[in-house]
């Protein structure tokens, strides 16, 4: 029997969350990413309980970075009897120790509040938990961590390294040999790929002349204002809402976004740039995140690391407050003066950040400050499209205060820099699959790619390619 080398798209085809694909190669099969998927609801719960069997039986599984929607799935694979080794960097081996936790916490609040919400309807059928905190410990175990640049086989006859994506702490993307066509060939997952010039982490590495290439389009047809420009825009907003009285309320993602803003924050302070102002860090997740950055000075560029020799932690100065306990940021609800206020969830979905939308967005005099890409059908993008009302808590509220978008902050490569990183992939690549954006931005990151001489598809939901068909026989 004749075994085939194919790609199945079982996730972030035409869509970003819910990354996922599956790699068959010749008789062995590894799984990329296992991502919860983030959107409507009862769609999101549907689609994140469903492990296509072929998933759960992969023999591993290559997670590019901890961002939960390309790992959060990762209890429920677990859970449903997937028994291989989940091979990642390091760093992101640290952060879904936490991540993945704090997801399950969620997942068991979120279900418990639903059941006490509706015990009272004779309709209502209890509902469970995704996965819970005990399904997330047994993930953790399978983890096995790998510095950047070092060769390891997942499975026989596939030789694979993590090299450095630049989107966040310990993001990767893959670089793999393996044999198509019976030709040695290299095969590259992107992961999220970063930004360059960014502050605290090294800018994106490029892969070495791969031959077929699965590429993200987060930003296929967008650009973002310069990196430069990130502290000159937040310190801008938080002038403009001081001098209304108001609060600054910053739905963070907690990994990497929450880190920067406070990093941006306290170089504005250190330069004189920004009269004193509170600011609180209000997430359990993103204090414990900043303390794996701390240990991971290896993932600094070079300018982060100067700063480190000269300043000292880029995380901590005196108008910082980490806020932990839940009666601490209740307490915040109160607050009748200026201040900052981060917290997670970043697309406002769950956390305490919805707690602080509630309790601000009503305030003409406050601003929410929008700081990362918003899924479609999440109250952030609400927000994002200005609607004049969103649902918070089930209750209809006036959307007051000013909404603004300071998408310098972005952690994602804008159109450019997904074209420069394309191109310095090499003119030897035979295709490109492009993946992990909405429909239009794949179709025309693909689009921009055709128009540069490069054979570039959009693959479908679910659909399988032969990779000796893709390839170029040259």
């Amino acid at each position: 029997m004749t075994h085939r080398c194919a790609i199945t798209f079982l996730g972030a085809a035409r869509t970003v969350t819910g990354s996922m694909h599956l790699l068959e190669a010749g008789e062995h099969s590894v799984l990329v990413d296992c991502g919860m998927y983030q959107g409507r609801r009862q769609e999101a719960l549907a689609k994140n309980r469903t492990i296509p069997a072929a998933a759960r039986d992969a023999e591993a599984l290559l997670l590019t970075h901890a961002h939960i929607d390309h790992s959060g799935n990762l209890p429920t694979l677990v859970k449903r009897g997937f028994a291989g080794a989940i091979h990642c960097t390091t760093a992101t081996a640290d952060l879904c120790q936490h991540m993945l936790l704090d997801a399950a916490r969620i997942q068991e609040s979120d279900t418990a509040w639903l059941n006490r919400k509706n015990e009272d309807n004779p309709d209502w059928v209890p509902l469970e938990p995704l996965y819970t905190e005990e399904d997330a410990q047994r993930a953790l175990k399978h983890l096995a961590p790998h510095p950047y640049g070092e060769e390891f086989a997942p499975v026989p006859g596939l030789r694979s390294r993590f090299i450095d994506a630049g989107h966040v702490l310990g993001s990767a993307s893959i670089e793999l040999q393996l044999a198509i066509g019976g030709k040695d060939r290299r095969l590259v997952f992107s992961g999220d790929i970063g930004r360059r010039h960014l502050p605290l982490l090294r800018d994106p590495s490029l892969p070495d002349h791969p031959d077929l290439v699965v590429m993200e389009s987060t930003y296929g047809n967008r650009m973002h204002a310069p990196a430069e420009d990130m502290k000159a825009q937040l310190l801008e907003v938080i002038e403009q809402t001081r001098a209304r009285g108001g609060k600054i309320v910053i739905p963070s993602f907690a990994l990497e976004r929450a880190q920067e803003i406070v990093f941006a924050l306290k170089q504005l302070v250190e330069a004189g740039r920004l009269a004193p102002i509170p600011v609180y860090l209000d997430s359990p997740l993103a204090v414990n995140l900043t303390e794996v950055f701390r240990r991971h000075r290896e993932c600094y560029d070079a300018e982060t690391l100067a700063y480190v020799e000269g300043h000292g932690d880029p995380f901590g100065f005196n108008l910082l407050s980490m806020v932990e306990s839940t009666d601490a940021s209740k307490e915040l609800n109160s607050l009748s003066t200026p201040a900052v206020i981060i917290s997670a969830s970043g697309m406002c979905e769950t956390g305490r950040i919805v707690h602080h939308l509630r309790n601000s967005i009503e305030g003409p005099h406050n601003t929410i400050v929008i700081v990362g890409y918003q899924a479609p059908h999440t109250l952030g993008r609400r927000l994002v499209e200005r609607r004049p009302t969103v649902k918070i808590f089930g209750v209809e509220r006036e959307v007051r205060a000013e909404v603004r978008v300071l998408n310098a902050f972005s952690a994602h490569a804008d159109r450019d820099e997904l074209l420069w990183w394309a191109e310095g992939c090499g003119e030897q690549v035979s295709r490109f699959f492009v993946v992990h954006g909405d429909p239009d931005q794949c179709d025309a990151l693909a689009r921009h790619l055709t128009q540069r001489g490069r054979k570039a598809i959009v693959p479908s939901p679910a659909e399988r390619i032969f990779l000796d068909e893709a390839v170029d026989t040259r």
